[in-house]
This record gives C-alpha cells, sequence and structure tokens, in this order.
C-alpha cells in the first residue's frame, strides 16, 4: 500500500480546479469555431491569408487573443502547413490553394487569461486515398492518445498510446506512417506551450502522472514517408525532408474522474 504522504510527493502533469477547466473550455470553444469557419471557406482559389483573417476574426469578436500571433515573433493568428509543410506553416495571400491540397491549420486563442491550442487536417475537395488514410491514421492516433487521458495513468502512457493509434491504422490502411520526430504535445494553461512535453511515441509508464485537472494538447504530426524534417529559411515553416504529405491534428484535452474531457470541441 502507498503511503498518503507518497501519493502527495510524486510528480503530476499539473491540475486545474473545476472552474479553470471551464474557463480554458470557453477558450476552446473559440478556437473550434475558428477551426470551423475555416473550413467552411476551404475551396479551390482561396489563399492562405484568407483563412488567418477569417480566423482572426472570430477568435476577436469572441473576445478573445489569437495565442499565436506575436508568439516569439509569429506573424499570424494561425499555422497553415499544405501538403510537405508539417507545421508552422505562416499563412499568404500569395498561397492560393489547388484541388487536392491538403491542408493543416492550428489554432490557438487568449480567453480571460486561459489558452487553447487544436488543430485540423483537411482537402480542398476530394482528396487522393493516400491522402485521406493520412489524415485519418493521423486522427486515430490523437483520439487513441486522448483515450489515455485518466487518472493514475503517466505521461507516456499518452504517448505509447498514440504510438499504438498509428500502429493500428498502419494495419487498417496497409501502409506504413511516419511520426514525425521531435515534435509533440504540450502542457498547457495561462501559457501555451508548457512542461512537460508529450511525445507521440515511446514507452509507457514514464513521466509525471495524470490527475483529475491534468490537461495536455495532444497533436500527433504524420507522414507518408519519413520521420525525418527541416525547417525553412523563414525559420518557422516545417517540412519533410523527403516531400512527403504530412497531416497534424490536436486537441487540448482534461483528465477527470469521469473520463476525457476535450476542451477545444
Amino acid at each position: 500500500m502507498v503511503s498518503l504522504p507518497r501519493l502527495r510527493s510524486r510528480k503530476t502533469v499539473p491540475a486545474r480546479t473545476p472552474g479553470e477547466l471551464d474557463a480554458m473550455a470557453a477558450a476552446g470553444a473559440v478556437v473550434a469555431a475558428a477551426l470551423r469557419t475555416v473550413r467552411a471557406a476551404a475551396v479551390a482559389g482561396v489563399s492562405t491569408k484568407d483563412f488567418d483573417d477569417a480566423a482572426e476574426t472570430v477568435i476577436r469578436e469572441a473576445g478573445g487573443v489569437p495565442s499565436f500571433l506575436g508568439y516569439h515573433g509569429y506573424p499570424a493568428s494561425i499555422c497553415s502547413s499544405v501538403n510537405d509543410r508539417v507545421v508552422h506553416g505562416i499563412p499568404s495571400a500569395d498561397e492560393k490553394l489547388a484541388p487536392g491540397d491538403l491542408v493543416s491549420v492550428d489554432c490557438g486563442a487568449i480567453i480571460d487569461g486561459w489558452h487553447g491550442d487544436a488543430a485540423v487536417t483537411f482537402g480542398i475537395g476530394s482528396l487522393i486515398p493516400m491522402d485521406e488514410a493520412l489524415s485519418a491514421a493521423t486522427k486515430q492516433s490523437m483520439e487513441a492518445g486522448i483515450a489515455a487521458m485518466i487518472p493514475g495513468n503517466r505521461l507516456t502512457d499518452v504517448s505509447h498510446a498514440i504510438e499504438q493509434g498509428v500502429r493500428a491504422a498502419e494495419r487498417t490502411h496497409g501502409r506504413r506512417f511516419g511520426i514525425v520526430a521531435g515534435y509533440g504535445g504540450h502542457g498547457i494553461g495561462r501559457q501555451m506551450h508548457m512542461d512537460p512535453f508529450l511525445p507521440n511515441e515511446g514507452q509507457p509508464g514514464r513521466g509525471p502522472f495524470l490527475v483529475a485537472g491534468s490537461v495536455l494538447a495532444i497533436e500527433p504530426m504524420l507522414t507518408l514517408g519519413t520521420t525525418k524534417t527541416r525547417i525553412l529559411a523563414d525559420e518557422w515553416t516545417v517540412v519533410t525532408s523527403d516531400g512527403s504529405r504530412a497531416a497534424h491534428w490536436e486537441h487540448t484535452v482534461a483528465v477527470t474522474e469521469d473520463g476525457p474531457r476535450i476542451l477545444t470541441l
């Protein structure tokens, strides 16, 4: 039997109160609304800057502030990563989207000092089957990670669940997917990026414990090829080193006694 003092001293992922989780869910709802607006505007000929303008309008009209804008000098309210771009793509008025493009959009918002952070991947028109499979596999692995957000689990139990979700998707789709190396999820609260870092693969049973109120941003990034990336000259955009396409899904998720609570629905 573990003594009460030992339970109190074990390292945990920081916990939020029920009221703080509700405040984070308010920020998350704004993020979700912004992403819905972007997806509704996803037609051939639209620019990624159009997506950025639409998302920022939703966030500000809700009384929020874009988490990304100005973050370490980042110049936009969303990250728009097209085809072989993995994350941190900078929106541009010159980038017009074409049928078949695979687009990942990452968005964050601050409401009353609390952050929400989420990402989705979608196509411009119909996607080829490989890209559909890639996006579905990435979402499936995120959902596997979400399911592991229960009291008593440890940080890398979530990592391992994400990895196992990828392997299950590989069996479903009959192909391999690359888990992007060096990128993953994170703690979140009154700052957008907080400890701990959450790898998207690894052995279970390591790292701090999850308790009711612990919050993590869960965000797998998969490719149709390599696990390796490079950063473009803009010092932000991350692309696959072999030019293969990438997908990115993310939710901000809290641990509760009743199961995982997605705060960015």
